[in-house]
This record gives C-alpha cells, structure tokens and sequence, in this order.
C-alpha cells in the first residue's frame, strides 16, 4: 500500500439517515466515505469500461449502500434490496414499509452480469475493474485493502495503511518504538499463578525500512497457563517470508530458543496466538527460569533478519 493517508474508525457513516434505526455496519461505505477516500481516482487496469454511475447506483442497496449479489429481493414497490440487509430490518421495505416478502428482482441480477465494476479500494490506488462475480473474490485480497490496527490490548476497530497505522499505535495506544534488528526485554510479574488472558505488551521495532511487532502475553491453553511470545510484520504476508526472527529466552543455567518466520497483520492476533506459532513457555518452566518460583523473571532476546533469496 502506498504510504500517506489516515486511520478511520469502523463506525457507521450514516449517509441516509432514514435507515438509521436498522443499526446495519457497512465495511465499503465506511471506507467509501472515511478520509482514505481521495477526491480523484481514475479506473486504469485491465481493458474495459467501468459501468454507467446510473446502472452502479442501481446496484447499491439502500440500506447498507454496497454493491447486492445474487439473490438481489424487491418489496412489491419495486424497492431493491440486498440479501444480509432484507433479515436486518425484519423483511420490512425500508423505503416504502412493505412487507418484502420473497421477490427476487430477476431482470437486475441478469442487468448485473453485463457490468464491470471499479474495486471498491479504487481510491486507495487499485486502478483494476472487473467482472461483476469476480469483483468480490478480488477485494478480499486486493493489495490495496487497509489494516486491521495490530494491538491486542483492546478491540481496537481502527483500520489505515501502515504509516498512519505506526502514527495511531504510538499516539493512541503509546506503544514503544525501537530502531534496530536486536532487543533484549526483561518481563517481570510478582505474582506468575494469577495469569489472565491480557496482553502484557507490544513494542514496534523499525529495521531494514520495515516495522514488527512484538508481542508477549500471558494466557492460558484450557487449564495450564503459559507465557507465549511472537512476531508479526506490518504488511502482507508475501513480504513477511523475506525475514526471519529468533527469540531467546534464558536464566537459571537454562536457555530456550524459537526461530520462525513474522506472521502478517493480516492474520488477526488471535489466530496467531491461538496457532502457537511462537515461543510458548509453559509456567513451570519459566519458573525455573526466574530461579526462586516466587517471582517470574523471564529475559527474552531477539533478532531480526532479512533472508538472502
């Protein structure tokens, strides 16, 4: 993703505020309507001609304002509407307050087929269009698509490119930035038999023109509690495999090491933490690293590396 832009929130834009009361979340008309959007955006990539803006709006349900795929329903009226927004507002026509019943609008999906469509990320610099059935499988992993907020503290909804995302993480979440390729962290808890499934941190290391972030957490695998930490590359996974990382943990005469390769932000913290795909340190063993057993003291080192392909 290009750098520049801002972070948006995940709230509702409410452009029409005549189906406020359905509380229905749209993902592309908030990033339609965030302050991604660019004034002027030109559709390039592959041969062909985006749709007529008339026949386009035709396709937007008027609830959630995204493109509706088959099957496309209609009240009586004639009043169009998209399949996950007909059971949000209780099969109630949110023009006209018909019953929808279960009418298909035929002639609009047939019309629908014909057209080629902009990416919805059109205006953070993807220039492709495409079929109207492929448009959705691409955008799923357009390139271009913004980033989930990488923190774990909290059910953080903020999404933006990576630079706005570094800005957000230190100025709203006050995360420690560190330049360099190594780190050493000393985690200390007075009491290791209360673990609780939190965070207990996440530092940003910003090597080779790359940021990663580095988590340590505290949690529990059904009854047993472990200490568990992890890398991940803020970017897509196909730059992530460029690096490699090791991870250290060692005291008491003991040593223990993890290498790996930096998940991508675009796998959520949960599903890397819950793969294990880390150095986990089951509590009694990270006891015997801290000596005494009445206070864990874990010394963790790291590094960096950028793979030679």
């Amino acid at each position: 993703m290009s750098p520049g832009g801002n972070v948006y929130q995940e709230d509702v834009l409410e452009s029409r505020t005549a189906f406020s009361d359905y509380d229905i979340v749209s993902t592309e008309t908030e990033v339609r309507n965030s302050s991604f959007r660019k004034s002027t955006a030109v559709v390039g990539g592959k041969p062909g001609m985006a749709s007529n803006s008339a026949v386009h709006e035709l396709l937007e349900c008027p609830v959630c304002l995204n493109i509706m795929y088959r099957p496309i329903h209609q009240c009586p009226n004639g009043h169009t509407i998209c399949l996950n927004c007909k059971t949000k507002v209780h099969n109630c026509c949110p023009i006209c307050r018909q019953e929808l019943g279960n009418i298909r609008c035929v002639a609009l999906e047939k019309v629908a087929e014909l057209l080629e469509l902009p990416c919805q990320y059109q205006f953070l610099g993807c220039q492709d269009i495409f079929p109207y059935h492929s448009r959705l499988r691409h955008e799923q992993n357009c390139r271009f698509r913004p980033y989930n907020c990488p923190y774990a503290g909290a059910e953080c909804s903020v999404m933006g490119n990576i630079r706005s995302l570094v800005l957000h993480l230190k100025d709203v979440h006050n995360v420690d930035m560190h330049d360099g390729c190594t780190f050493n962290h000393r985690y200390v808890k007075s009491n290791p038999r209360e673990v609780e499934n939190a965070t207990w941190m996440l530092t940003v290391f910003n090597c080779f023109g790359h940021q990663f972030c580095l988590h340590f957490e505290a949690f529990n695998i059904g009854l047993a509690p472990v200490y568990m930490a992890f890398l991940r590359f803020m970017g897509d996974d196909h730059e992530a495999k460029k690096f490699s990382y090791s991870l250290e943990v060692c005291g008491n005469g003991r040593k223990l090491t993890w290498q790996g390769v930096p998940r991508s932000i675009r796998d959520s913290h949960k599903t890397v933490r819950d793969s294990l795909d880390g150095l986990v340190i089951q509590r009694k063993l990270a006891l015997f690293f801290s000596g005494d057993g009445q206070e864990l003291k874990l010394k963790i080192s790291g590094r960096i590396w950028k793979e030679q392909l």
